[in-house]
């Protein structure tokens, strides 16, 4: 049995590119132009950067929170083939992993970000904000200059794992992990025959439990 999910695939691919592909220009474009714009003005650079991310933060919540119902809707389609195709539960698990720590980056840099607004800021009562900041200067700076590196790193390998999941999705693909994990739950059974043996996956006799779905 298989299914559309067009709209959680669209979801999930545009917020996930959207976020990756925002985190990067960031890093060499934006960055790079307040890092020259800070060589030839005191301070220029630093507010250059904080408006630039400032502007771009909505835009990348609402990327994010749009790759995360979509992820979560085609894990939902999919969660037959997670329980029952070798090699699924692991990519996922490790895109799930991914996932959370490019969220965590992400959440993280723009508290960082928002110390920088405020110490590069003219205005005295954002001095003051910045002086309460639990984040001294020196240091929000020397983790951001790791951090607008490791947002795109991390999404990079969403993006890689989501291939992966492309083609275990392939008919071939499934019959085979199919296989493998029926072996690994019942030893007895033969070593995996080959695929035009045992046909497509739409010719299997499968429990209701167990109906292929896919996103």
């Amino acid at each position: 049995m298989s299914q559309r999910n067009t709209v959680l695939r669209s979801m999930h691919d545009l917020g996930l590119a959207a976020w990756f592909g925002g985190a990067l220009m960031g890093a060499v474009g934006l960055n790079g132009a307040a890092r020259a714009a800070g060589a030839t003005q005191t301070g220029g650079g630093a507010r250059i950067a904080s408006a630039g991310w400032a502007k771009w933060t909505p835009v990348n919540a609402a990327a994010i929170g749009t790759h995360l119902v979509g992820s979560s809707g085609l894990l939902a389609a999919n969660a037959a083939r997670v329980v029952s195709q070798q090699g699924v539960a692991a990519s996922t698990v490790a895109k799930t992993v991914l996932t959370g720590a490019a969220l965590a980056a992400t959440a993280y840099s723009r508290v960082l970000g928002k110390k920088i607004e405020l110490a590069s800021s003219t205005d005295p009562e954002d001095s003051a904000k910045a002086a309460e900041h639990p984040v001294d200067t020196d240091k929000a700076q020397r983790q951001l200059a790791v951090l607008q590196w490791a947002i795109p790193a991390l999404t990079g390998g969403v993006l890689i794992l989501n291939a992966l999941h492309g083609e275990q999705q392939r008919p071939e693909e499934q019959a085979r992990g199919m296989w493998q994990r029926a072996m690994s739950r019942a030893p007895h059974l033969p070593s995996v025959p080959h695929l035009q043996d045992i046909g497509p996956v739409s010719d299997w006799h499968w429990p209701q439990s167990h109906g292929v779905r896919q996103g």
